[in-house]
């Protein structure tokens, strides 16, 4: 499995090697085909310029700063410079693990990025591994920590799965809404319990194991259907025009024997 970092699971004086490896697909977001805008009139991929509207002209990379809109219409400037001297130095390579929590208690709406622990090379190596993953699989705990990459610090949880450990990046307290508005409009409604029954009713009926094989799109399987069509009627467009224009020429020189022939059947 490649991974994109590595370094070591840290806590206490306990030190495991690992490496990050990403558990989605990097089009998990979106929908795998990517699309490019075209000239309708050519097939030709139009460019993005960095226009200023005010002077009416594309700007060159120089030309070109960073900015914070503190008021509306009002920007403080940032420099690169100024950013790079916020961006963590550490270079230890280390998750740093701060505490273990009940994994039930991290609730999904605080996971972004989900990443696969990979264990050492060595035996030696993937023992400590091992002694990690059943232990907090055993006592339904994860680890919240802390690493930096690329600059950047990154909040974590560190969590069994199956036989793996897996790193899922968190958001931070500003990132996620309250739900405090919801909340209380949900306290206001009533449930009569003959309504509630029938709701139990509800979800045992269509109650059964989660499978992730069913975890698929439809539209991303008919839009794939519709490209290898498209793509299927332009080969088999060039292959047709391929083999129309030497039967074309076949034909000149048969009609200029017929013509011959008709010439001479005169004389």
């Amino acid at each position: 499995m490649r991974t994109t970092w590595n370094g070591s699971l840290t806590f206490g004086l306990v030190s495991i090697p690992v490496g990050l490896a990403p558990a989605t697909k990097p089009a998990a977001r979106q929908s795998d085909v990517s699309f490019r805008l075209l000239h309708r009139e050519c097939l030709t991929p139009i460019k993005q310029k960095r226009w200023c509207p005010k002077h009416d002209r594309e700007l060159a990379p120089d030309e070109i700063v960073k900015g914070w809109e503190a008021s509306k219409g009002h920007f403080v400037i940032v420099e690169d410079a100024e950013l790079e001297t916020l961006e963590a130095r550490d270079d230890s390579r280390s998750i740093e693990i701060s505490r273990f929590v009940p994994v039930e208690e991290i609730d999904s709406i605080w996971r972004d990025r989900s990443y696969f622990l990979v264990p050492g090379a060595t035996a030696a190596q993937r023992r400590p591994y091992r002694l990690l993953l059943e232990a907090m699989r055993d006592t339904g705990t994860g680890a919240l920590g802390r690493f930096v990459r690329s600059g950047r610090e990154s909040l974590c949880l560190v969590r069994a799965r199956g036989d793996s450990l897996v790193l899922e990046t968190l958001y931070l307290a500003d990132d996620v809404y309250s739900d405090a508005e919801i909340t209380e409009a949900v306290g206001t409604a009533e449930v009569k319990a003959p309504e509630l029954e029938l709701a139990h009713q509800i979800i045992d009926s269509l109650e059964g194991p989660f499978d992730p094989e069913t975890l698929t799109s439809t539209y991303r399987r008919d839009l794939k259907a519709l490209l290898e069509a498209l793509r299927a009627s332009v080969e088999a467009a060039k292959t047709g025009g391929a083999a129309a224009k030497p039967e074309a020429k076949a034909k000149k020189p048969a009609a200029k024997s017929a013509a011959k022939s008709r010439s001479r059947a005169s004389k």
